[in-house]
Parts: structure tokens; sequence; C-alpha cells
């Protein structure tokens, strides 16, 4: 293996997730050219992996009637001097585009209808973290694996941007920061109430701790939901700590993933629903507070020691929906008091 092209997840938790199967490769590799391919959200993220030497960014997959769109699947990896293709995402569409690249070697998990697309497709197993899932790929495919939790590279240039932000913001360089993720990707049931991440905000204010909201552009609904939440409004007590000037910072759709990973850097903690966000703090070192509901913890908490997860215990759960059909009692019932208790810890 001389060349090898990884094709990567397409959602930027899962991305995070696989960086311990990608750093098995290289350890086992040293003298291999290793190339990412990924989609242009995710893409930014491998400029913080050491041992990564380009990225590509591939187009979004062709809708049923375009022609044209489907006609250059792989155009990207084709003409290229890879030998080797290791698919990480389950999909029939990530096997596709190694095949039609022309990759002599494509290995990834045997899924179906994509047995015949993969050189060597190996047998998936039970159920496992995410990060072991991918882990476990690339040991039977051959590479011994390290630690499993998932770690990136800040360069300094993402911390000085980050720190440009934050003042820009407002702040003044020296108060606590918290970061407060309430947005996640996948649909409204991942989602702590935003009333519950005001009164999380409010509390922290009153012990002179600031927060800043982060997330992306779609994220910004909710973070006006939160700016917008009674907490803020009808406390007197932590009305006037926030009046004191301990005021919340909004950077939500102002980042790309390295300023994001560099404005984390100077947070005491994040607290955050089930999101890329979570992974990318964790991987970075910061503390992380996560509020689990639908999904299931055990497949995707950030890994470490240093984190706290929130859970409910509700007969439903983990139900892995998009929307509640019922009264979203899994998420609603995780008290801020508990959420703010894990956060003081870890201040």
């Amino acid at each position: 293996m001389k060349h090898l092209v990884i094709l990567a997840p397409n959602w930027l938790g899962d991305a995070v997730m696989a960086l311990p199967a990608i750093a098995d490769v290289r350890r086992a590799s040293p003298d291999a050219r290793i190339t990412v391919a990924a989609r242009a959200p995710i893409a930014p993220l491998f400029s913080l992996v050491p041992g990564v030497s380009e990225t590509i960014v591939l187009s979004k997959p062709a809708s049923i009637g375009d022609v044209a769109r489907w006609t250059a699947i792989g155009a990207e990896l084709s003409d290229r001097t890879f030998d080797t293709a290791l698919v990480l995402p389950n999909s029939i569409h990530a096997a596709f585009v190694a095949s039609r690249a022309g990759i002599p070697e494509r290995w990834g998990y045997r899924t179906p209808f994509r047995g015949r697309l993969l050189t060597r497709a190996i047998a998936r197993g039970g159920a496992m973290h995410q990060a072991e899932y991918y882990q476990r790929l690339v040991r039977e495919l051959g590479f011994p694996s390290g630690p499993l939790e998932p770690r990136i590279l800040v360069p300094d240039a993402a911390r000085a941007a980050g720190d440009r932000l934050l003042a820009e913001a407002g702040w003044n360089g020296r108060t606590p920061l918290v970061a407060l993720a309430p947005g996640a990707a996948y649909g409204g049931a991942k989602r702590w109430p935003p009333e519950s991440f005001a009164e999380l905000a409010a509390t922290l204010a009153a012990d002179g701790v600031s927060c800043v909201m982060i997330g992306s552009a779609a994220d910004a609904a909710t973070a006006a939901e939160l700016k917008g939440a009674p907490a803020f409004d009808h406390d007197a007590a932590r009305a006037s700590a926030r009046q004191a000037g301990v005021p919340i910072f909004d950077l939500v759709g102002k980042t790309d993933l390295p300023t994001l990973a560099g404005a984390m850097t100077r947070c005491r903690a994040l607290v955050t629903n089930d999101s890329g966000a979570m992974h990318l703090a964790a991987a970075a070192g910061v503390k992380v507070a996560a509020v689990f509901g639908p999904t299931n913890e055990h497949a995707t908490r950030p890994l470490g020691d240093a984190h706290a997860v929130i859970a409910h215990p509700v007969w439903c759960r983990p139900c892995m929906l998009r929307e509640c059909p019922i009264d979203h009692r899994c998420m609603r019932g995780v008290r801020p008091a508990t959420v703010v208790d894990a956060t003081r810890r870890m201040l």
C-alpha cells in the first residue's frame, strides 16, 4: 500500500469517531501517503488530523434523475495514484465511488448489496461504540489497534481565529467560559429544550461564568430560542447576574471547523446534545457534559474519563427517532440542576 484514500463518514461526529481507526492505519503504514475524501462540511476536520497528506472534497450523492452526476461518480478520485481505498461509510454509494474511480484495492464492511464492489469485505460485528466499530474494521484488515479515544491537533492559527471571534463577541479574555451546543443534526428529538439550556446559562452566569453558544448556521433558530427563553427574562437573581456583566456570547454560524475547535479550547467545558460538536470538543481535549435522549449513549458517547453523560431513564429510549411522537419525556426529564451539577464539577 503506497497511496491510500480513505472515504470518510458523512457526519461530523462519525468522522471524529473514525479518527482512532485512521491513526491505526497511519501508525502501521509510516511510509504510505494517506489522502482523505470527504463531503464539503466534513473535509476541514482533516486539517486537524496528523498524518493526513491531502483532503479531497467529494460532491453530494447524485439524485435519481441526475444522469450527469451519476456519470461523474468517482471522478474526484480517478486519474490519481491511489492503489487502495478504505471505505468507512456503510453505503453502497461510497463503495460505488471507489469502484468507479478504478482503485484496485477497495476495503470496507460487507453490507447488503455492496460486497461485489469491494475486494476485501469484512463481516460486521455486534453492538459496540462507533469508534470501536471503525477500529475493528481496520484491525480485521491487519492494522493493530491503538488508543480508542479520538484526538485532533488544534493549531495556533485556529486558536487565534477563535480568540478573535470571542473578542468580537465581547469576551474580555479573563471571564471563565462554558460552551453550549443547543442544536443537533438528524432531528429535534436529540435537542434538550432551549429553556433548559437557558436555565443552565443563567445559573452559570450567577456563578460568574459566561456561556458561548456554538453551532452551524442551521442551529440559528435553536440559539434564538435559547436567548429568548424565560429564564433570561423573569428570574430576578439571575437577571441581575447578567446585568452585572456576565453575558452570553453567540458564535452560531460564525465558525468553520478549525475555528470552532480553536474557540472551544478556550472553554472550561462544553454542554451539548449528542452532536458533532460533542465529539469535536472531546477530541480537542475539552471536558464535555452530554445530554442524551433518543440516541444510545453506549454507541456514541464522548470517549474518555473527563466527560459526563446525562440521561433520563424512560421506557421508550433509545428510540432513535428524529422527532418524538409523544411528549419528549427523555429530554424534558433531564433537570437543569442535574446538568448544572455536572458542569460545576468540571469547573
